[in-house]
């Protein structure tokens, strides 16, 4: 067994070298103590500081459509889930929601929904090159799943910045136990490969806790990552629905997502990682703590009330009837009782850390 002390090596080690062989990834992950969390939150804290100082990034979330043609398992807009109240924003809705996001701040919209054949690809591109037309300082992000190559380079044309595709699990066995036979585990990675190469910024990310999931699977997720090394990583816990053939499953447990976000942030220092609704779902302070674990990014929600309680990925989802202003106001409190502040800005992903005084005064303080 690895004792505290053979942890804190491994953390300095992964501070050092910015990465773990597998055993021992899978040693410092598995029976890790509060004590040995604190000890890795210190320095994830410090190069996520070093890199961008004390400005959180925010993220305009516009869940902009609950259809999807894939059945995954532990999604409650899968295909299957009869019980789901669909519906579809407009091109003019989702306009509308930019320019309440913009007048509170926002400047990186997310387009996020199920797989929707409904919208084509000339409806996106218009959305896409309109909203680029509209606010040329903004950041666009799509959030859209598996598409064509083709597909891809017509949204990066159109003024699409970064694209999030969680790969879900680097593990094909496990892939497979979360996905119908009809998806494709080569396919997806095949995606994020072809991101890369159209030259977006581009989030992976996976579960923590999703069904069957093991410490080895954990270890293939964080080796994949570093191969591909993306600007922005998103995880959070795996929450059930109760409309899902994984109802029953227990929830994903907050203290290893935090001590993910804390080994990802050695393993890539500049990388954009958010503190998800996710966490705050299954921790009162879940936000807060993953700031303090690493993360550098929150994403309210700029979707009309009416719709969001219908995008109902995982049950209690927390934000739902909070209108956009009322949601960024409590987040920029919330940043600012742990010595935060939430920035208006892109938030782009950053090559260089902060000047050197910002480094020196996070390095003191540490020491």
């Amino acid at each position: 067994m690895c004792t505290g002390t053979d942890k804190r090596g491994l953390i300095d080690k992964l501070h050092r070298e910015r990465c773990l062989d597998a055993r021992e990834f899978a040693e410092l992950l598995t029976d890790f103590t509060d004590e040995d969390a604190q000890y890795l939150f210190s320095k994830s804290r410090a190069v996520a500081d070093s890199f961008f100082g004390k400005r959180i990034y925010t993220r305009g979330l516009i869940e902009f459509t609950n259809h999807c043609k894939n059945n995954c398992f532990y999604c409650g807009i899968r295909r299957g889930n009869t019980a789901a109240e669909r519906y579809r924003l407009g091109k003019d809705e989702i306009l509308e929601c930019c320019a309440g996001g913009y007048e509170l701040g926002f400047r990186t919209f997310v387009l996020q929904g199920g797989e929707d054949p409904w919208y084509s690809d000339d409806m996106l591109v218009d959305i896409i090159s309109s909203i680029r037309r509209s606010y040329p300082d903004c950041a666009i992000t799509l959030s859209i799943g598996e598409r064509t190559y083709e597909q891809y380079k017509k949204y990066r044309e159109a003024g699409a910045d970064r694209y999030l595709l969680r790969h879900e699990t680097a593990n094909r066995e496990h892939y497979y136990r979360l996905h119908p036979g009809e998806m494709s585990y080569e396919n997806r990675r095949r995606c994020l490969y072809d991101l890369k190469k159209l030259g977006y910024q581009v989030g992976a990310g996976f579960m923590v806790g999703s069904p069957w999931q093991t410490v080895d699977n954990i270890v293939e997720d964080l080796l994949f990552i570093k191969e591909l090394e993306p600007e922005m990583v998103g995880i959070g816990p795996f929450i059930p629905h109760h409309d899902t053939p994984f109802a029953s499953f227990p929830a994903g447990e907050a203290q290893m997502t935090l001590f993910l976000i804390g080994i990802l942030r050695l393993m890539l220092p500049n990388a954009l990682i958010p503190a998800t609704t996710a966490l705050g779902t299954v921790h009162p302070r879940g936000r807060e703590l993953g700031i303090l674990a690493g993360a550098n990014v929150v994403m309210p929600n700029l979707s009309p009330v009416g719709v969001r309680k219908k995008y109902s990925l995982y049950d209690n989802k927390i934000c739902t009837g909070e209108e956009a202003a009322e949601c960024r106001h409590c987040l920029q409190s919330r940043m600012k009782g742990i010595g935060y502040e939430l920035v208006v800005d892109r938030g782009d992903f950053v090559k260089e850390a902060v000047q050197e005084p910002v480094k020196k005064a996070v390095k003191e303080a540490v020491q």
